[in-house]
């Protein structure tokens, strides 16, 4: 494949080491808004890990193009995404997004709502919290992640409280505790780097490819 990476930071330079390791080329690189005059060529595909209020644009540049398009951003562009969603389907355009492209955090979200399920009969155990531990440089709070997780439980639990904290260079840890009065039970998500986000957005654009639509993890996986 031909890439488009857009937004070309610590995730963007990650996704260009991966892409290269998979046997893809890196086209081109936008940082900034002017870098979109210097576009030229053909992509297969487009990865952003770019900034939440720059993303529908970003998607919208990409439609006009006719390149399929890969979000890993999250935050604020998501209060457009049923607009998106529909210009996407009425045009025959291709988008793939997720709030994380971490296999271990997709299963961890799985055995969570089953979690959830399991215990949520059993009234001695309060709703659940979720903690969620980034790098101080993560603008949105909480995480996309974390948002995911809390509505993954809602026909469960409808009042999970959420705990965004930020410190040094983290990548990503995510917890949920439930609670009772005699012992609790936790469940952990812990990224090692930041490759595995990169991997997953990767075979996500290979997947997308060819596709027309609008997907995420799970049709993935």
């Amino acid at each position: 494949m031909r890439i488009l990476i857009i937004g070309y930071g610590k995730m963007g330079k990650m996704v260009k080491d991966v892409a290269k390791k998979r046997g893809h080329t890196v086209g081109f690189c936008i940082d900034k808004t002017e870098d979109w005059q210097q576009l030229n060529g053909e992509f297969d595909v487009a990865i952003d890990f770019s900034m939440p209020e720059i993303v529908q644009q970003n998607i919208m540049r990409c439609f006009e193009l006719n390149i399929p398009i890969v979000v890993g951003t999250t935050g604020s562009w998501l209060n457009e995404l049923d607009k998106l969603k529909t210009y996407c389907f009425e045009n025959g355009k291709s988008l793939f997004y997720s709030s994380n492209f971490s296999l271990g955090v997709f299963l961890f979200n799985k055995i969570n709502v089953f979690t959830a399920q399991l215990l949520s009969p059993h009234r001695e155990y309060k709703a659940p919290t979720i903690t969620e531990i980034h790098h101080i440089h993560k603008v949105d709070k909480p995480s996309g992640t974390a948002l995911t997780l809390a509505k993954s439980m809602e026909q469960y639990y409808q009042n999970t409280e959420i705990e965004s904290v930020r410190e040094g260079e983290v990548f990503g840890v995510h917890q949920v505790k439930y609670q009772s009065d005699v012992d609790f039970i936790s469940l952990k998500h812990e990224a090692k780097s930041r490759e595995g986000f990169a991997l997953g957005s990767l075979i996500a654009a290979e997947f997308l490819v060819g596709r027309r639509g609008v997907f995420t993890m799970k049709d993935l996986i």
